[in-house]
């Protein structure tokens, strides 16, 4: 087999970006294990001169991890359910009915992921508040359910199919409801799959819109909470750090062990319009 020439910059530049992309993180770890002196020298100091595994249990005992882990685990998931659901029979509808102004319709609802999402924090508030949800678990989830992106992903899932199934189907007295759960649906699980981790990603680092709809720290999730360690005057930056690697392992375990579903599942969606 013949070696392309390129493949040598290829994997050169691929190491580079990836280097880039651990440093912050490792540098996080670095920093919780520094004392307060070290964390904030300047010139920074990169390692530290004993590895302070005190802060974790500092910042374990005075901040309640465990309701906010519990917060985050129930809006990850009402979430990405909510957001599967939704975006799933959107995008059936989308790919496989037949009705006025669909395309159209369509290209009006892409045009939403050129919008910055900050734009849709007040009427989300508005809304939420006048629901009197505010300071709630629900209240987190609910502005989430529906992402513009999952609706695109998914219908171009379905496009990937034979349009032959549908008819098949058809003949055999099946009907829309029975189409998309039983025939179509089981067939783009892959991609099904890979949006359900995407939201999951995005949900557990969601941070502006939980410290704007709630007050109680009780009622945050874990990215949320993190940002009450920031202090009016003196920062333990090394707390903040160590809380941050805290928080930061379900996610890492959920992307190693599902790195390959998203992987297959943006592969098969493929490009088709």
């Amino acid at each position: 087999m013949k070696k392309d020439k390129h493949t040598p910059v290829i994997v050169f530049l691929l190491l580079i970006a990836s280097a880039m992309t651990l440093l912050p993180y490792v540098w996080m770890v670095l920093t919780s294990l520094k004392t307060y002196e070290e964390a904030i020298r300047i010139p920074p100091k990169i390692l530290p001169e004993k590895f302070q595994w005190v802060n974790f249990r500092i910042i374990w005992n005075k901040f309640p991890f465990a309701t906010l882990y519990l917060n985050t685990f129930f809006v990850v998931a009402a979430t990405v359910a909510g957001n599967i659901v939704v975006a799933a029979m959107a995008a059936y509808a989308f790919a496989r009915l037949k009705f006025f102004g669909r395309d159209l319709l369509f290209i009006a609802i892409l045009g939403l992921l050129m919008i910055p999402g900050q734009i849709f924090l007040v009427p989300h508030y508005q809304i939420i508040n006048s629901w009197g949800l505010s300071n709630t678990r629900i209240a987190l989830v609910l502005p989430g359910i529906f992402r513009v992106f999952g609706v695109f992903f998914l219908r171009q899932a379905f496009l990937t199919i034979p349009k032959e199934m549908d008819e098949a189907a058809f003949v055999d007295g099946a009907n829309h409801l029975q189409i998309f759960g039983k025939v179509l649906v089981p067939l783009i699980s892959s991609s099904i799959v890979s949006l359900g981790i995407l939201i999951a990603l995005w949900t557990w680092t969601e941070l502006m819109w939980p410290l704007i709809i709630n007050r109680s720290l009780d009622k945050l999730t874990l990215s949320a909470g993190l940002a009450f360690l920031i202090g009016e005057h003196t920062t333990y930056y090394e707390q903040v750090m160590a809380g941050g690697v805290i928080s930061s392992f379900p996610v890492i375990i959920l992307f190693f062990f599902f790195q390959r579903y998203i992987i297959e599942g943006i592969a098969a969606t493929g490009v088709k319009g």
